[in-house]
């Protein structure tokens, strides 16, 4: 396999007790040079970072040799849900994303990762369906205006009861319609869905743009080692299918990540390289 390992993002999704310096320092230190950054408190919360504070953020990481690819806002455990029934915490969920959008045009973040919210267990599904549909391309024809591409992943069923797998991913995107819009291939979420690379490409195609390569057991945001899952095969089959973007270790894990992120980034980076 030949995925260089300038492929593979450096990402904060671990350091949410550390300074945010301390992961642009260890980034820049393991040789990454793109980031995908997660919105949150206290480091990147999206609703209060001005324009001049995401310059600042971009400014510090290109002094390491380092941009920004992808915003990923805090989107699951906020109140913050663009399948909503309540029509005021969807609107400020849209504003949310409306202005993450202009801070990836202050970042110089070409991506911006969008998820799909979640409507009652109680209600048809149609009907959330429509409200994130909805949503979604009010929060992609504003981020087209500032040249930034979005791109949805699909959830677990404890997280969403919209879209799942690939299928319905493709479905969403499809009706959406927007040429802005992209998909995110998330080996978790695959997997519990008991899906496929292969599964993702035929259903989607070169609509994938962004992966999130993490293993589990099979659910989990684990270092590559702690779960289950295939990496060669997944790198293979990415390799196979002329997938070309970026990927990103998204670790939550048990917490133990967060208390020293680093040697669990390395250890990925190394599972990767021993496979080149």
């Amino acid at each position: 396999m030949t995925f260089p390992l300038d492929r593979f993002t450096g990402s904060n999704f671990a350091y949410q007790h550390l300074p945010f310096e301390r992961f642009l320092d260890d980034a820049a230190d393991l040789g990454r040079q793109r980031l995908e950054l997660w919105g949150i408190a206290p480091q990147l919360h999206v609703p209060e970072l001005s324009d001049a504070g995401a310059r600042a953020v971009r400014r510090a990481a290109e002094s390491r040799g380092l941009s920004v690819a992808c915003l990923t806002p805090e989107q699951v455990m906020y109140p913050v849900n663009l399948a909503s029934p309540d029509t005021g915490l969807r609107a400020r969920s849209v504003a949310m994303f409306r202005r993450a959008a202009e801070l990836c045009a202050e970042l110089g973040a070409g991506l911006l990762l969008l998820t799909p919210g979640r409507g009652f267990e109680d209600e048809p599904v149609a009907d959330a369906w429509r409200r994130a549909a909805d949503a979604i391309g009010e929060i992609t024809a504003y981020a087209g205006t500032l040249g930034v591409t979005c791109v949805l992943e699909a959830l677990q069923r404890a997280e969403s009861n919209l879209v799942n797998d690939s299928r319905a991913l493709a479905r969403m995107i499809s009706e959406i319609g927007a040429p802005n819009l992209g998909a995110v291939l998330d080996t978790v979420a695959m997997a519990v869905a008991g899906e496929s690379v292969d599964d993702y490409f035929d259903a989607l195609g070169d609509r994938v743009r962004h992966v999130h390569l993490i293993d589990g057991r099979p659910a989990g945001h684990l270092a590559w080692g702690d779960g289950e899952l295939p990496l060669a095969d997944y790198l293979e089959a990415l390799e196979r299918r002329g997938y070309g973007g970026l990927m990103t270790f998204e670790l939550f894990g048990d917490g133990t990540y967060a208390m020293a992120p680093r040697p669990a980034v390395r250890r990925c980076l190394d599972a990767v390289r021993a496979l080149s």
